[in-house]
């Protein structure tokens, strides 16, 4: 078969499936959520090992051209994952290209020694050089430089409709969101002990810092709104379901721009500092900046159960993380019916050997504090490393999810 043939037959079994209704009702919850109402929360799973799911080849790769392989590759991830684990997710009936966005970066250069534990694996041990221990140093940041391409945009499209014909559609997407998230750059150019340290014993250093590392992702954030790089996706808001009316909205008055999109914040070395001092630190910087866009999403793998009342001072902020290490009570009675409670699994579940009872208490314990306390609620699966080579547990944990939820719904 040629390239174009494989993709052809693939683009059709793709459509099938992005063509039956359940996409459409889960589409709904989705906005449904996002829009603050408590329905049936939708459990979606991101961030996979695809490396040790290849269940009967359904992920090799047979075409030939680079083009055709990425798309190839992109289809057949999809229809593996809607065939055996989908839970959720809600398949697009079109091929998504990105917009072809060229930046001159902003001096951010990670300097490291790494350790690998399974060379398939892009999930790897990292040890940091320290690069911004003194004032000095922060003068390698600068304000970037961005520039689109437009005709390499037409020609991405081009290129992939010739591939996949009349079998599926292909549309070019903007970012939907952008990714705020210094502190972890710090984290990749200091080594998170310096960083911590310094938090502490060097105030002035860590100010200087944040306030070089906020200034120029504002002028980054501005430089791409100035070529018109934001607006409504359906491409993922970092794993989780990033439908909004709300946002639809703006751009239909509008038209796309950051207004229309979200801003994705997180401080994930801040879970290891105390409320006072991740306000200080974090949450007074980007305050300015969270208010460009249209709906704010906070929270990664950090705990904050102990600091929403913080988080409240964010503009239109809408969905908050809760991690396996904040507390599900008290996230559900700060939350409430306020913002979205973004649950996240803990992966380790799925990792050797999965335990059906853990995954259905812990899926029980956020339904009932989060139906207690009237939570918009969804279920995000994510940072899977591993699954310890058995395809099973995701399978698995995807039904018992589910299964526990019908018991609520």
């Amino acid at each position: 078969m040629t390239d174009q043939e494989i993709l052809r037959e693939l683009a059709n079994a793709y459509m099938e499936a992005a063509n039956e209704p359940v996409n459409a009702e889960r589409r709904e919850r989705a906005y449904a959520t996002n829009g603050l109402q408590a329905v049936r929360p939708l459990v979606w799973i991101h961030e996979l090992p695809w490396h040790e799911l290849n269940i009967d080849d359904a992920l090799t790769l047979r075409c030939e051209g680079a083009l055709a392989r990425e798309i190839e590759q992109f289809l057949r991830r999809s229809l593996l994952q809607w065939r055996y684990f989908q839970a959720d997710m809600i398949l697009e009936p079109y091929y998504p290209v990105s917009m072809c966005i060229h930046s001159t970066g902003i001096g951010f250069q990670v300097i490291e020694e790494v350790l690998v534990g399974d060379d398939k694996n892009n999930i790897i041990s990292h040890s940091y050089k320290d690069q911004l221990d003194s004032l000095e140093k922060l003068e390698i940041l600068h304000n970037p430089v961005v520039t689109r391409d437009y005709d390499e945009e037409k020609k991405r499209v081009s290129d992939a409709q010739a591939l996949l014909g009349d079998a599926m559609p292909v549309k070019l997407c903007p970012q939907n969101m952008y990714y705020y998230a210094p502190w972890d750059r710090v984290c990749r150019m200091r080594g998170m002990t310096p960083l911590l340290m310094d938090l502490a014993a060097e105030p002035e250093l860590m100010h200087a810092t944040i306030q070089k590392f906020s200034s120029v992702l504002n002028a980054d954030i501005d430089a791409l709104n100035a070529v018109n790089a934001f607006g409504v996706s359906a491409s993922s808001l970092h794993c989780t379901p990033p439908y909004s009316r709300e946002l639809e909205a703006v751009e239909a008055k509008e038209g796309p721009s950051v207004h229309s999109a979200w801003f994705r914040a997180l401080a994930q070395p801040f879970g290891e500092v105390s409320p006072a001092m991740h306000d200080e630190y974090d949450i007074q910087y980007l305050l300015p900046i969270a208010r460009k866009f249209g709906l704010c999403y906070y929270g990664c793998c950090e705990p904050l159960s102990d600091r929403i009342d913080i988080l409240r001072q964010i503009p239109n902020l809408r969905k908050v993380g809760v991690t396996p290490w904040s507390s599900v009570e008290v996230s559900a009675e700060k939350l409430g019916k306020d913002f979205v409670f973004s649950r996240k699994p803990n992966p380790a579940m799925v990792a050797t050997t999965l335990d059906e009872d853990a995954v259905r208490k812990d899926i029980a314990h956020v339904m009932e504090a989060c139906l207690r306390n009237s939570c918009p609620c969804e279920f995000v699966l994510k940072d899977i490393s591993t699954v310890g080579y058995k395809p099973q547990n995701i399978i698995r944990w995807a039904q018992v999810a589910e299964e526990t939820i019908d018991r609520y719904y």
